[in-house]
């Protein structure tokens, strides 16, 4: 099934790469429909759900390869599909059949859209929460079906709050069109805000969520899933990168120049460490999460020490991908200037690395992990 779905993404390389180029040039802020419509059709936004919902419940490689590719023809349409797939993935491994049902009715994953910080309160009612709260980077807000949100419960006085994240339909939602962006603009990341009544039954504890169905992979848990497609999504950008200045370096010479840019010893060099930084980086996440997977089949997938390595892993993919996107935007002068892939890569990389999820707080936990002396 992964070599099929991969197929089926590489076959919309050209579709989702045009839509990404005219976005680029009209701003827009959210994706043509017909690119959301061909990736849903190709069960795209299912890449990481169980089979028992619909989903292709790929492994993690191949998780990543299809991210991978989406991302590789355009990084906006790559960010939404990931963060759709992924949130999809959540409720239907860790809500009962009583909510699945209706989620995902006919077993289709549906497009899903939200930001699941814990950003809201849950006030208990009747037999569900009431949930407000303000939300930012709904990425895929524009052509959602389903909306999710985080948010801390507000239990009666003397019992623990929880943190819970929810799923409702989007019209439950309220959308704010703000949206004006550096990179990653066509991704419809809007604010929104919720004032709704949610049944228990479409929510879950987000730190030890029950497994209703898929198997051991889902046992890792929230954060390492989202990094799954965080990580294929790094992967894809960079790699296009690569190829688009690449193709650059060997027709262009920068003025004065006696040659073209890739015949340059100092390009060749600075090329090769950075490409070669950037490819050890994607080896140990591509292993981190394989330990992490082969752990979670023995029975041991709540390891803090398995998120933490991947969680670094994942800091330095996207770190050493963006250090190189920025030589290669640099080697190639004003043609990376001007509207196109490589420009969108430079753009679409420096925006996804603000993401908490890759943020400087898992250096400082990876370093705790490597210099704490065992019990």
């Amino acid at each position: 099934m992964g070599s099929e779905l991969l197929e089926r993404a590489r076959e919309l390389r050209s579709t989702i790469d045009a839509a990404g180029a005219a976005a680029a040039a009209t701003g827009a802020t959210a994706l043509p429909q017909d690119v959301v419509s061909a990736c849903f059709e190709a069960g795209l936004y299912g890449t990481l759900s169980p089979r028992a919902v619909g989903g292709a419940e790929l492994p993690i490689d191949d998780c990543l390869d299809v991210f991978a590719e989406v991302a590789y023809a355009d990084g906006s349409v790559g960010w939404s599909l990931m963060a759709g797939a992924t949130g999809a993935c959540f409720f239907g491994a860790y809500c009962d059949d009583s909510f699945t049902n209706e989620m995902f009715a006919g077993g289709v994953v549906p497009v899903v859209a939200g930001q699941f910080a814990p950003n809201g309160t849950a006030v208990p009612n009747g037999d569900g929460f009431r949930l407000t709260g303000k939300y930012s980077f709904g990425s895929g807000l524009a052509h959602a079906d389903w909306v999710g949100g985080g948010a801390f419960t507000a239990p009666p006085e003397g019992e623990q709050a929880e943190f819970r994240l929810m799923m409702m339909p989007r019209s439950e939602v309220e959308v704010f069109g703000n949206w004006d962006v550096l990179g990653l603009r066509a991704t419809a990341s809007y604010d929104y805000r919720i004032d709704a009544q949610v049944p228990a039954h479409a929510t879950f504890e987000f730190f030890s969520p029950p497994r209703y169905r898929g198997g051991p992979m889902y046992d890792l848990g929230v954060i390492i899933l989202t990094e799954i497609g965080h990580m294929g999504w790094t992967i894809g950008v960079v790699r296009r990168a690569v190829d688009e200045a690449v193709a650059i370096a060997k027709v262009r010479a920068r003025m004065a120049a006696p040659s073209v840019i890739a015949e340059d010893p100092r390009f060749r060099y600075e090329f090769a460490m950075a490409v070669s930084r950037f490819e050890a980086a994607e080896t140990w996440c591509r292993q981190a999460f394989r330990t992490a997977e082969q752990a979670a089949g023995a029975g041991s997938g709540r390891d803090p020490a398995l998120a933490t390595n991947i969680k670094q892993s994942a800091t330095l993919l996207t770190q050493e991908g963006l250090a190189l996107i920025r030589i290669l935007y640099e080697w190639c002068g004003t043609e990376a200037l001007r509207d196109g892939p490589l420009q969108r890569c430079f753009r679409d990389m420096h925006a996804g690395t603000q993401h908490v999820l890759v943020g400087d707080r898992n250096p400082h936990e990876f370093a705790d992990l490597r210099l704490t002396d065992p019990e």
